[in-house]
């Protein structure tokens, strides 16, 4: 007797029954599915964007923001904060190093971001072509920016004003592709690296057009000036720590390395009370931000075992109502020499496979749901994440669905277990 295949025949005896129940279960299972990917590699890739960087310096306003936007790139900054002011902070005994970003540009909604070579030093990184910039307009591409606008060496493109796509663009001058990255699983993939010097002087064309646009009878003279001015610019550019400039600049933040461990306790107390500028621990900003969203995953979390537990009570009603219809039948097995365990074992069985598929289901529904969420949202702070990577949590998840199958089958496996031979063929 064939107790596998048996099991199987009753339960697509009763296909919509069978379905609904398997429905149930996969789609709290996919919940918690998505839930496990997203914190794991969320957390996982915070951790390692913070990675090197002990403070962040910027201009007053929210902590949070000011680390989402200047660590991770996923937020908008809280301003600028003035070039002289931040070049002072840097020469700080307790300074090891500071890198300065200027950001407010974006190509298709990239970020390009304008700082030092020491920012690359930050991350792992290897060229897959070119070379890192060495002077102004020449820009390095994160491997996903080079994928999806299909850029390579030597291309130039105009960026656009604004963080977000679909701002004016800054047709002054081209940006030049110098490198590209291969692809590191950091933040570097999504971004448009340039030189801090690139942002200021992208911004002063633009002011110098508006200005000359409303002096169109000076037109001939300002372009001959903008000529020359230009070729001055891209002759210049530092590779290492902030630049000088004789003109009032600004940058939007400043990420520090502390020299010893007495700089985390003095540093950001004296940056916070002593300057126009504020500080905030990536660190410390990232637990807070762990602690937000643990809530909000235990609250998904809370409701996908509230429809896992209906799902195991609905596989035990269609399990408990079918004993009913089955008395007849299990008793003619009992005559054929089937046991009362083997009985036993055969709802049980069916409990298992009913759960199994679902647990199966549950789990590339999930995966699968977290690949649409993470193409819709290519550059927000999903992006990077890999829908089908497999973690070892899924297996308990596999384990748990089991486990709700045999508690679900317990008490109708125990009726058939108690099946009266003669009661029922009399």
């Amino acid at each position: 007797m064939n107790i596998l295949k048996l099991s199987w025949k009753y339960l697509i005896s009763k296909p919509l029954n069978t379905g609904l129940n398997i429905l149930l279960l996969a789609l709290g299972l996919s919940v918690i599915t998505v839930l496990i990917l997203l914190q794991h590699q969320f957390e996982s890739k915070l951790t390692k964007g913070a990675e090197g960087i002990d403070l962040v310096v910027g201009a007053k306003g929210s902590p949070l923001q000011l680390i989402l936007s200047s660590v991770y790139h996923i937020d908008f900054p809280t301003g600028n904060i003035p070039l002289e002011e931040a070049r002072r902070l840097s020469q700080n005994r307790l300074v090891k190093n500071a890198i300065p970003l200027g950001l407010g540009d974006n190509y298709q909604g990239f970020r390009i971001v304008g700082t030092n070579h020491d920012y690359l030093a930050l991350y792992p990184h290897a060229f897959s072509e070119g070379r890192v910039w060495d002077k102004p307009y020449e820009v390095v591409l994160g491997s996903i920016v080079a994928d999806k606008t299909s850029l390579s060496v030597g291309d130039t493109f105009i960026g656009s004003h604004g963080i977000s796509a679909g701002s004016h663009d800054h047709d002054e001058h081209q940006y030049v592709v110098a490198g590209v990255l291969e692809s590191g699983n950091n933040v570097l993939d999504n971004l448009v690296l340039t030189s801090i010097e690139t942002v200021w002087f992208t911004h002063d064309e633009e002011e110098e057009n508006d200005h000359n646009h409303d002096h169109d009878h000076n037109h001939d003279h300002d372009h001959n000036h903008d000529h020359d001015h230009d070729h001055e610019k891209t002759d210049v550019v530092v590779k290492s720590g902030l630049p000088e400039s004789e003109e009032e600049r600004e940058i939007t933040t400043l990420l520090v390395q502390y020299r010893n461990p007495i700089a985390a306790v003095q540093l950001p107390r004296f940056i916070n009370s002593r300057t126009s500028m504020q500080a905030a621990s990536p660190a410390f900003e990232i637990n807070r931000l762990f602690e937000l969203l643990g809530i909000g995953v235990s609250l998904m979390q809370g409701l996908a075992i509230a429809i896992i537990i209906v799902a195991g009570l609905s596989i035990f009603i269609a399990l408990y109502n079918a004993m009913k219809e089955r008395k007849y039948d299990l008793a003619v097995m009992r005559t054929l020499g089937a046991s009362k365990g083997l009985l036993f074992f055969h709802i049980i069985l069916e409990g298992v496979i009913l759960t199994g598929i679902g647990a199966v289901a549950g789990i590339l529904m999930g995966h699968l749901f977290l690949s649409v969420l993470v193409n819709i949202n290519e550059q927000g702070p999903i992006s990077g994440i890999s829908a089908w990577v497999w973690l070892p949590e899924e297996i308990f998840i596999l384990l748990y669905a089991l486990g709700v199958g045999i508690l679900a089958s317990i008490i109708p496996a125990w009726r058939a277990y108690q099946t009266d031979i003669a009661g029922q063929l009399t």
